[in-house]
């Protein structure tokens, strides 16, 4: 964008920009420096640092200069992933900033937009606000030059203390350096535990110059010089080598190659979570991250076991997905009649992981290669096949999940209906009273498709245990059977039927005995 006035003026809701205040050119940027606040001290040895870079495209940080950003990748973990579309929430950074410090997706949350209306701030806190209440003797701090991360209660509350600037007001470039050199001062001279620091150039130099310029390239490498003064006083605390520091860098969305977000393009949803610190790997590079797993890796990394109360959605960003599909990443495939997908992106299977199994016998025949009959995909391969279907809004599943998409089927000349089972290992039962079905789905219901749990003892005839017969948004399930007389073990079948309709994901399967 051309104009001098702030990303999120010109991204908030028409009401919220009826009522805003005019903001001054970015040329005013000023670099004031104000005193560094003072923080109680500190009383952990696991400390932990969370860098925010506003828009930031990952893709863009190897065409930078960005020495800090690139050794951390090679000493640390970075996961890449994407975020949701609307209607779930837009791909700005009232969502997405309230995404990371909570730690839930924006259907919990309530943010979905830059009005920030419906935030439930109050059942999902962000991750300081947490911690100021399980953990008061920590010394927590926040630094953030986009005011609504202090004003909406984003970011700020249950910080010990903090530093809030306004960049929309007086631009981001020179506020974004005090807020790199205060932090800087309490890192070398103060004792802090958790710190939560923001940067918001990235995000201008989107706006105004796109993300494929230099401009934006030079705001990345401007941004890396700070996390490397930032890392630099870390490592110069005399108390050092007796603390056991984490350091995570995260941003809230992506931008277009000609500059903003909030849409559903992919650039517009690319965002990641780089963590460098005990037990996390050197050099990983997981597919199953999510934004969510900010605060979960915060708390882990304090020694914090969340409350199953609090509901928070992320995982700690060394712990692995444990469903059966992570193991088709070496078998994924570029498309093939999907050609609105690039042709680098490995992202579908029909290799069912050891012991699953996928039944066609009933399916017509054409169609579009990828999605006849139950398909294993990654999040961009299957939601680049059609924007803005609410393909975006999978955000509970995580790397590769399992698909039957009529819909898409359809695009290509086919005959006869889409009717496909995928088919679970048998799971033990033998001595058991319950068995529990637990998954994630994402289900759009329409006409006359159906969506059927069915369940096989000792490898008998099916008998339907669930039927979905309306929309399911990205939503964990649990289903618990009785197990009768005399069962050994059960097997599980999702049979979907279709005529160009929607579509069914399911992740994260799991069964359990009790």
């Amino acid at each position: 964008m051309s104009s001098p006035l702030s990303r999120r003026s010109v991204l908030a809701t028409t009401a919220a920009a009826a009522t805003a205040v005019a903001v001054a050119p970015l040329a005013t940027a000023t670099t004031a420096h104000a005193a560094a606040p003072t923080l109680p001290n500190g009383t952990s040895k696991d400390k932990v640092l969370v860098v925010g870079m506003d828009g930031l495209r990952h893709d863009v940080i190897a065409a930078a200069e960005a020495p800090h950003l690139t050794s951390m990748m090679a000493n640390g973990t970075y996961g890449t992933s994407l975020l949701y579309a609307n209607p779930m929430a837009a791909t700005s950074s009232g969502p997405g900033w309230s995404t990371i410090s909570t730690g839930v997706w924006p259907d919990k949350h309530g943010v979905k937009e830059n009005s920030f209306a419906g935030k439930n701030y109050a059942k999902y806190p962000g991750f300081l606000a947490r911690l100021a209440q399980v953990r008061p003797q920590l010394s927590t701090y926040a630094a953030v030059d986009w005011k609504p991360l202090d004003a909406q209660g984003t970011v700020t509350p249950g910080a010990d203390a903090k530093l809030v600037l306004d960049g929309d007001r007086d631009g981001y470039t020179g506020h974004d350096a005090t807020i790199a050199a205060e932090t800087e001062s309490i890192l070398r001279n103060q004792n802090p535990d958790v710190l939560f620091v923001y940067f918001g150039q990235t995000d201008i130099a989107g706006h105004n110059s796109g993300a494929a310029s230099a401009a934006y390239r030079q705001a990345i490498n401007v941004q890396d010089g700070y996390l490397g003064r930032l890392l630099t006083a870390i490592k110069a605390r005399p108390s050092y080598s007796t603390e056991r520091w984490t350091v995570i860098v995260t941003t809230d969305h992506g931008h277009t190659d000609s500059g903003g977000h909030g849409g559903s393009a992919i650039e517009e949803r690319r965002t990641f979570v780089l963590a460098q610190g005990p037990g996390i790997a050197a050099g990983a590079r997981p597919a199953d991250t999510r934004l969510v797993d900010v605060a979960a890796t915060v708390f882990h990394q304090l020694g914090i076991a969340p409350d199953p109360a609090w509901g928070l959605d992320g995982k700690p960003i060394q712990q692995r997905s444990t469903d059966p599909f992570e193991a088709l990443h070496p078998a994924l495939s570029a498309r093939v009649d999907e050609t609105g997908i690039p042709a680098g992106v490995l992202g579908w299977t029909r290799t069912a992981p050891s012991g699953w199994s996928v039944v066609n016998s009933a399916m017509g025949t054409g169609g579009v290669t990828e999605w006849r009959g139950w398909t294993f995909a990654t999040d961009e391969f299957w939601s680049r096949s059609q924007r803005d279907q609410s393909r975006e809004l999978n955000v509970r599943s995580r790397g590769i999940f399992a698909v039957a998409d009529s819909d898409e089927w359809d695009d290509k000349a086919s005959s006869g209906p889409y009717d496909s089972t995928l088919v679970t290992p048998a799971y033990t039962v033998a001595g058991k009273s319950t068995v529990t079905l637990g998954l994630t789905t994402l289900y759009r219901q329409e006409g006359s498709q159906s969506a059927r749990i069915l369940a096989s003892w000792n490898g008998g005839t099916p008998v339907e245990v669930k039927r979905y017969t309306s929309d399911v948004i990205s939503q964990p399930q649990s289903l618990t059977l009785n197990v009768p007389s005399g069962a050994a073990n059960v097997s599980f079948r999702f049979h979907y039927t279709g005529s160009n309709n929607w579509y069914w994901v399911i992740d994260g399967v799991k069964v359990t005995t009790a």
